[in-house]
């Protein structure tokens, strides 16, 4: 006999369907354990036990015991007196812990400042730094009576020579215990690209003024922005000053026993810096043609020199892969940089940043002031790097002998156009060379000189959107040399 089966109604159904439902989930296995304060503080003494323990007997502010008083006791993790030290005053306090507030837009006072307590490497120089305090300098024991040593010592006293520590914490968790933010790499800034504007040819175009005296190759060139001067040099070893009111040279400097390969004028006093094929780099006095300085200690020929107001004044790239950081009183090196393998045919200076940039066959650097430490390599212009030039809004160009140039941003290395202009009529594929490259005074147009006897004049396109040309950007954390 088939038994029936008892009809409901909808209305029943779907509620019995939320009661399972309801039954079915309101043991939560993912939810976490509440908080038991007792465990929770055994735990973080444990912590800082193994984590501080080098530092516990080290005494705190004197003053921040008597503001939080014993009816704040139970909100901080108090260590026990110990019997050896029961009734006696802390002299010793720790300089360096400054108190902060506990979040961002808090109020520091007294109720909310936290006192943090240094770390092992931390205390380690707080200790070296506690005898020459004005404070510490009348009493030099423990309260105990025996000889203060400095924590991590051998002979260290125990925690049994302090009266007691106290450690606040923000919330409930130790912001010392956080853990790290991952290192992340900076998404770099959109340029846009660069097109060929204008081919100024040296038959065809409209010369205004054309200086002769150089005797062989000019290798540079560079207007004062002091006085209506400019300088050159070339590989007849003379190093020439043109007045440009009178179109005629004025001054030489004598003293190079080869050919210079570069010059460059200090921006605040009337002082020229040149470099040569003999090694060495000139400090001229510009009114009195005496030379200042010898700078020597390359051991090759010394391929590019520039100069900055700031410390250090003189920096030079040469043949024997070295950079040189120079001290312009002494006329004495501050810091050798050997982390090229290749030649340094040139370096740049950033317009705002108290940063440089190397640029070499093996890769371009760069580098932070005042002691040279490197910041990154920009790899990928495989080739004999001749010019480097940057502009203010941080693009980098760096050109080379195969008549390949680069464009970069400064502050990732994102290497974002690449351009090979093509070899002009009547010129061999082997004249495609970059010899300079300089952006002009309102850093809207780039210019180039070229193997092919031209000198190219490029410009942003006007059109180019973030769209059209994308930043194709693939961080690279994990590639990066360190060296």
């Amino acid at each position: 006999m088939v038994e029936e089966v008892q009809k409901h109604s909808v209305h029943t159904l779907v509620f019995r369907s939320l009661k399972r439902t309801h039954d079915m989930f309101v043991a939560d296995n993912g939810k976490p354990v509440p908080l038991d304060e007792e465990s929770h503080k055994r735990k973080m003494a444990i912590k800082l036990r193994n984590e501080y323990g080098p530092v516990l007997h080290m005494p705190t502010l004197k003053e921040n015991l008597k503001e939080k008083g014993p009816q704040n006791a139970t909100d901080s993790y108090v260590h026990k007196q110990y019997p050896a030290n029961q009734g006696q005053e802390v002299e010793y306090f720790v300089a360096g812990t400054h108190p902060y507030p506990p979040g961002p837009g808090v109020a520091l006072t007294a109720d909310t400042k936290i006192q943090r307590m240094p770390s092992e490497s931390a205390a380690q120089s707080l200790a070296v730094a506690l005898p020459s305090q004005t404070k510490t300098d009348v009493n030099r024991t423990a309260p105990s009576g025996s000889e203060y040593r400095h924590p991590g010592a051998s002979d260290r006293p125990q925690p049994t020579a302090m009266n007691s520590i106290v450690m606040e914490t923000g919330n409930t968790k130790n912001s010392a215990l956080m853990a790290k933010k991952a290192p992340t790499m900076p998404k770099p800034q959109w340029h846009p690209p660069w097109k060929l504007y204008r081919i100024w040819d040296l038959a065809s175009g409209k010369l205004k003024l054309s200086l002769t005296g150089h005797i062989s190759t000019v290798r540079g060139v560079i207007v004062s922005t002091r006085s209506p001067y400019l300088f050159s040099c070339g590989e007849d070893k003379q190093v020439k000053c043109w007045d440009l009111e009178y179109n005629k040279v004025i001054r030489h400097y004598h003293g190079h026993l080869s050919a210079v390969y570069g010059l460059d004028l200090h921006p605040t006093i009337d002082v020229l810096v040149t470099c040569s094929r003999d090694s060495t780099a000139r400090i001229w006095d510009v009114r009195t043609k005496a030379s200042v300085h010898t700078l020597s200690g390359h051991t090759n020929a010394v391929a590019t020199v520039r100069c900055q107001a700031a410390e250090p004044q003189i920096i030079t790239g040469s043949h024997d892969t070295t950079i040189r950081l120079w001290d312009l009183v002494a006329g004495k090196t501050r810091v050798t940089l050997t982390n090229h393998k290749k030649s340094v045919r040139a370096v740049v200076l950033h317009p705002r940043h108290y940063t440089f940039a190397s640029g070499s066959p093996d890769n371009i650097k760069q580098w932070k002031f005042p002691d040279g430490s490197f910041i990154q390599n920009l790899s990928g212009h495989n080739a004999i790097i001749n010019t480097l030039t940057v502009n203010s809004d941080g693009v980098l160009v760096s050109g080379a002998d195969n008549g390949t140039m680069h464009l970069w941003d400064w502050r990732t290395g994102y290497n974002f156009q690449r351009v090979h202009a093509a070899v002009q009529p009547g010129s061999l594929d082997s004249e495609s060379g970059i010899f300079a490259c300089a952006f002009d005074q309102s850093e809207s147009r780039l210019l180039t000189a070229e193997a092919d006897k031209t000198i190219k004049v490029y410009r942003e396109d006007d059109t180019a959107t973030e769209e059209t040309h994308p930043v194709s950007w693939k961080p690279e954390i994990i590639k990066r040399k360190r060296f």
